[in-house]
């Protein structure tokens, strides 16, 4: 292969991750033996209802086709997964969580700058998760905007979603359940509403994320965890 060719895809490569981080927030990167794909939760987290052009968002639709090929595809060894959300939509935020949770494959999550409300099940679906200690997590209870009907169904729904996300926060971490629910109906710590924000170390603390860390601490421990993976599959 002469040097003009070799030049030629290397181009054709940084132009299709150039690509794929502009429309979907994802990248892979091939570090020695290991090869790992990035994807960025940034902005809200877009559900069953288009967000305003100007409002920076996370499509679910993007998310879920690329943890299922992270999943299946054998070009790809590990996800981590940076987060840095105001929350959003509530079914579509735990759908994702769900989906890395269930993966068989190693992923690690990093929280920069913020993983609040329904970005808290997200930092925790994946097996090894990090955060700042600038990062800043916010607990509350499930809320919505509009118009609610004041009656017990209503209050039901509500509940048992509570519920689903309560358990998955439980199951997917080491915070005991009752912490979690101290600090998810604090009623000094928001102005204008219930809840609490923590930091990257009190987060760490209370056994909602794993380890305080950056960038290269969370990428050590998934090519670890990639390499322990290949050890026992020989």
């Amino acid at each position: 292969m002469g040097n003009n060719e070799r030049d030629d895809n290397k181009n054709e490569n940084l132009a299709d991750n150039l690509e794929s981080i502009r429309q979907m927030g994802a990248i892979r990167i091939v570090s020695g033996s290991s090869r790992v794909h990035t994807l960025v939760i940034a902005g809200q987290i877009e559900g069953h209802y288009e967000l305003p052009s100007q409002t920076k968002s996370t499509k679910y639709e993007h998310v879920i086709p690329q943890l299922v090929e992270v999943e299946e595809s054998d070009e790809i060894d590990g996800l981590l997964m940076i987060l840095n959300t105001v929350g959003g939509d509530v079914e579509a935020g735990l759908a994702i969580a769900e989906l890395v949770s269930g993966m068989t494959k190693p992923t690690v999550s990093l929280v920069l700058g913020g993983g609040h409300s329904i970005g808290v099940p997200l930092a925790v679906c994946a097996k090894k998760s990090f955060i700042v200690p600038s990062a800043t997590m916010t607990i509350h209870p499930v809320r919505t905007n509009g118009l609610v009907i004041g009656v017990p169904q209503s209050f039901t729904y509500f509940l048992k979603m509570q519920e689903r996300i309560t358990d998955f926060i439980v199951k997917n971490s080491n915070v005991p359940k009752k912490c979690l629910d101290v600090l998810m109906l604090a009623t000094d710590e928001l102005a204008a509403d219930i809840g609490t924000v923590i930091d990257g170390l009190k987060a760490v603390e209370i056994g909602l994320i794993d380890k305080v860390g950056g960038l290269g601490e969370a990428l050590k421990e998934l090519h670890s965890m990639i390499e322990e993976r290949k050890r026992t599959a020989d």
